[in-house]
């Protein structure tokens, strides 16, 4: 004998603002990660150089994995704003993308990685809990 599925429960308004945000979150970071990205590759003296560091790249190279990510996260968080599909498990999957490599960019921007670091949480949070995917149509 089956039980009768019972509907959802509707999404807290915490959680669906809190999935919207994550979206403009997310856009902004990407717009931010892309100017990051542009600034490393045009010219690699823009940061300070670290010494001896585990996980040392090119600044070049650091360019283009914030410029890269910045796209992916900014298109995404488009995504999370127009109400797709595949935008909540792919915010997700990218922010926690984004906090390791903020972990690892900490010795360059320490402040800006840590405040990078608690958005990430956030980001995963709000996209975690939320019901439905917000739209911006309404």
């Amino acid at each position: 004998m089956t039980s009768p599925q019972r509907p959802a429960p509707p999404a807290s308004p915490w959680a669906t603002g809190g999935a919207l945000f994550a979206g403009v979150l997310m856009l902004v970071y990407g717009v931010l990660g892309v100017l990051t990205g542009i600034a490393g590759i045009a010219k690699d003296d823009v940061y300070a150089r670290v010494g001896d560091y585990v996980y040392e790249f090119n600044l070049t190279a650091w360019g283009w994995i914030h410029l890269v990510l910045g796209v992916l996260v900014a298109v995404t968080g488009w995504g999370i704003l127009k109400g797709a599909e595949w935008a909540r498990a792919t915010g997700i999957a990218l922010a926690a993308v984004a906090m390791v490599a903020q972990f690892l960019w900490l010795p360059y921007t320490p402040l800006w990685a840590l405040i990078s670091l608690a958005l990430g949480v956030f980001v995963i949070w709000a996209l975690c809990v939320a019901g439905d995917t917000p739209t911006t149509d309404r």
